[in-house]
């Protein structure tokens, strides 16, 4: 049984780092990230284990870069992601799933917004999300575009990965 823990925690220590990587190495593109694809992955092969890996995430990029307000909206905005795939989790169209990354993309600002609402009332964050529509809109594109050049060969990566893993090899 604890042999089984062990897998599992460093299973989910190397979906995080491998995450947390994605993040740094394709930061230098404005909202252009495999963050949305990896979670929707990890979520449908990890069920509800896929929170540990969020959160460690999250607080890497605190560490990385500053627990600002965005930090906040990072904490809900990717659980957010997970729980929509938890429920969608028997669809297995490549399309469908990237439709579902683009639109979040799209919503990523709204999402973003909300700690600021809290903060400055409805005119901040009101403002904070119109000011970054138009990254919203590259955020929904580049997040389709990924998941349909990706989705397919990482999908099969990871079942390979789980199926090594559960066969002790």
């Amino acid at each position: 049984m604890e042999k089984n823990k062990t897998r599992e925690l460093s299973q989910m220590a190397i979906l995080t780092a491998i995450l947390f990587m994605g993040q740094v190495v394709l930061s230098f593109l404005p909202n252009v990230e495999i963050v949305s694809l990896l979670i929707i992955l990890y979520t449908l092969f990890l069920r509800k284990n896929v929170f540990f890996v969020i959160y460690s995430f999250v607080f890497l990029e605190g560490f990385l870069y500053g627990f600002g307000i965005w930090w906040f909206s990072y904490l809900y905005i990717w659980s957010l992601l997970a729980c929509i795939v938890l429920l969608l989790r028997g669809n297995t169209s490549l399309l469908f799933w990237s439709i579902v990354s683009g639109f979040f993309g799209l919503s990523f600002g709204a999402l973003c917004s909300l700690p600021y609402l809290l903060s400055g009332g409805f005119a901040a964050a009101f403002s904070y999300w119109v000011s970054g529509l138009l990254f919203d809109v590259f955020h929904c594109i580049g997040n389709a575009v990924l998941c349909l050049l990706l989705f397919r060969p990482l999908y099969a990566l990871m079942e390979y990965f789980f199926k090594y893993e559960k066969n002790g090899r």
